[in-house]
C-alpha cells in the first residue's frame, strides 16, 4: 500500500478520481440551487449548440459528451420532453437519428452558463492560478489524448 502512495501516476490517477468526485457533485449542487439544467443536461445541450446546425447524429452525440451513451439517450429522452431538444429521423439512415437542439434549448443553454461559469471559477479557479489552470488542462489533454489513442506517449518524451 505504501509503494501505491509513492508511485506519482497512482497519485495522479486518485488525485482525478477524487476531484471528480467532488468537484462534479459540488457544481451540479450549484446549477439546481440556482434553478438550471442538471449538469448531464448542460452537457448534451452544450455539445449540440457546438455542432454544425445545431444536431448531431445520436451516436456521435454519444461520442463527444462525457456521459456513456446509454447515458445520451436517456438524456436526450429527457431534453425532448422538456422541449429542449427534438429527435429527428435520419432520412439517409432509417437505423439513426438526430439529436436537434431547439430554441428553447439554446435559451436554457444561455441562462445556465454564467451558473456554470461562476462554479467552476469558485469551485476550481479559486484555488489555481491561471497559469496553473492552463498546466492542468494540458496535462489532462495529453493523458487523455494518449487514453483515447491507446499508445504510451511517454516513450517519446
Amino acid at each position: 500500500m505504501t509503494e501505491e502512495r509513492e508511485d506519482p501516476e497512482v497519485a495522479a490517477w486518485r488525485g482525478l478520481l477524487v476531484a471528480h468526485s467532488r468537484l462534479v457533485p459540488a457544481i451540479e449542487r450549484d446549477l439546481r440551487a440556482s434553478g438550471q439544467v442538471n449538469l448531464s443536461w448542460y452537457d448534451v445541450l452544450l455539445e449540440l449548440n457546438a455542432a454544425p446546425g445545431r444536431r448531431l447524429r445520436m451516436s456521435e452525440l454519444g461520442e463527444r459528451a462525457v456521459l456513456s451513451r446509454t447515458r445520451v439517450s436517456r438524456v436526450v429522452d429527457e431534453l425532448t420532453a422538456a422541449g429542449l431538444a427534438e429527435r429527428q429521423a435520419d432520412e439517409a439512415d432509417g437505423r439513426s437519428s438526430f439529436a436537434v437542439l431547439t430554441p428553447a434549448g439554446k435559451n436554457a443553454l444561455r441562462r445556465a452558463w454564467p451558473v456554470y461559469r461562476e462554479a467552476i471559477r469558485r469551485r476550481l479557479g479559486a484555488h489555481l492560478t491561471a497559469q496553473q489552470c492552463r498546466q492542468l488542462a494540458r496535462l489532462l489533454e495529453q493523458a487523455t489524448a494518449g487514453a483515447e489513442s491507446g499508445i504510451s506517449a511517454k516513450a517519446g518524451r
